[in-house]
């Protein structure tokens, strides 16, 4: 989400590692946890959202032909305030079949992921979006297993469609609310 009002081109911004990027902390060759799980825990001052539903993008004139509109997820809190997230279009249909109560013929990646959750004893108590950096949304997946709980990094598509599935509730950072709320002008 950009905050002036220019066109996004795709191509037109250079890409920049994220351990070049300014203000992240380096990580080093060993470590192979993701830097998301590294951060020191900070008050996020969460508040809970609901998910609207899953979009695609009408606006002509952005794609070059060929090219499938992008999808999104509408998130919306208790305040009224809502976030969109663009998100690939096959996790779009998974979260859009769990908003639907529906199932394909088949697991998909979800499922499976909730069936072996469930299988391994595993409880899927939370997804916490708590970060936004250079319009990349961050997110922790909070699980239990034996009464020992832990945070898991996952990209926010993926946790949200997990957490319908595992109906379990999805919170937002109050710094990503203020940060990235849209109107409905917008």
């Amino acid at each position: 989400m950009k905050e002036d009002d220019e066109e996004f081109e795709p191509g037109s911004e250079e890409f920049i590692p994220p351990e070049e990027q300014p203000g992240r902390p380096r990580r080093s060759d060993e470590d192979l946890t993701s830097e998301i799980e590294n951060r020191q825990p900070r008050k996020l001052d969460e508040k809970e959202v609901q998910v609207i539903g899953v979009y695609e993008h009408q606006e002509q004139g952005l794609l070059p032909p060929g090219f499938s509109p992008p999808a999104f997820v509408l998130l919306r809190d208790k305040q009224g305030r809502q976030v969109l997230i663009f998100i690939d279009r096959s996790v779009a249909f998974a979260i859009s079949l769990a908003l639907e109560d529906k199932a394909a013929d088949r697991p998909l990646t979800h499922d499976l992921l909730k069936n072996l959750a469930d299988r391994l004893g595993c409880k899927i108590e939370r997804v916490t979006i708590d970060d936004l950096w250079q319009d990349t949304y961050y997110a922790r997946l909070s699980v239990s297993v034996n009464g020992n709980s832990m945070e898991i990094d996952a990209r926010p598509s993926d946790a949200i469609a997990l957490a319908l599935r595992a109906k379990a509730p999805i919170y937002m950072a109050e710094y990503v609310l203020e940060n990235a709320s849209i109107t409905e002008e917008t």
